[in-house]
């Protein structure tokens, strides 16, 4: 019974592939703790059987559990759940990266991939309180806790009053660190909106995820205690291994 109501979820006709299905039911037993860590997964003719599809669809659905760093496959031996609990990470007041996962991860630090120079487009004029087509710096950022790549960010500053931010990201790795060279002892966040979406491209390929990956996207804003601006931000979290916690804001 437990394996016909399984089978039942996995929709043929839905446009998202029966892999890619099956990896999302995998993800969602281990984050519900039907499998410990370091614990074996079902071998693949059972899991077959459970979701009612055929062994290379299971082991395409694994095989890309590997690739995302959730699972260990093993020669000979079988396939053993690998990855830990999903991280948490809070969104308050004081959105920070690193403080906010502390005590969760023993290491984290933000890379910074690409930044360039540009008019800002209507939405990014309107978070930070600009005139359409001002210069703005947009800075592409990666997030990693424990040698694993947790968020993909874009953020934009105002050029003139923020130049060379960029170089200045790349010696701290920090957004915290960055802004107080120019003077931003402090910030606070003035507004989130969530969302979710697939993982597009440039996701796909910084966060180490396979076509159909969930992103969480948080697009936010943040002032200065007296309420100027410094920063509009959009950022993707992988959903397998982040969650996001509010608090009051």
């Amino acid at each position: 019974m437990a394996g016909q109501q399984v089978a039942s979820s996995i929709e043929r006709r839905s446009g998202v592939s029966l892999w890619r299905q099956i990896a999302d039911q995998i993800l969602h037993s281990i984050a519900a703790g039907d499998f410990a860590e370091n614990a074996a997964l079902p071998p693949e003719v059972a899991l077959a059987e459970r979701y009612g599809v055929n062994r290379h669809t299971v082991r395409s659905a694994i095989s890309a559990l590997v690739q995302e760093g959730v699972l260990r496959a093993e020669q000979g031996r079988g396939t053993f759940v690998l990855s830990r609990k999903r991280l948490s990470y809070p969104i308050g007041a004081r959105t920070r990266f690193s403080t906010g996962l502390q005590g969760q991860t023993s290491e984290r630090h933000i890379v910074l991939l690409t930044s360039a120079v540009e008019p800002a487009s209507q939405r990014v004029a309107d978070g930070l309180g600009l005139v359409r087509g001002t210069e703005v710096i947009r800075l592409e950022t990666r997030g990693e806790a424990d040698g694993r790549p947790v968020s993909r960010a874009a953020s934009w500053y105002e050029a003139k009053r923020f130049a060379g931010i960029d170089a200045v990201m790349a010696e701290t790795g920090s957004i915290t660190a960055s802004l107080r060279r120019f003077g931003v002892d402090d910030y606070l966040r003035q507004s989130t909106v969530l969302s979710a979406r697939h993982a597009d491209a440039a996701d796909l390929a910084d966060l180490n995820l396979q076509p159909g990956a969930i992103v969480l996207v948080a697009v936010a804003v943040n002032v200065t205690t007296d309420g100027r601006p410094v920063q509009f931000s959009e950022t993707r979290f992988p959903a397998e291994r982040v969650e996001l916690k509010l608090s009051a804001l």
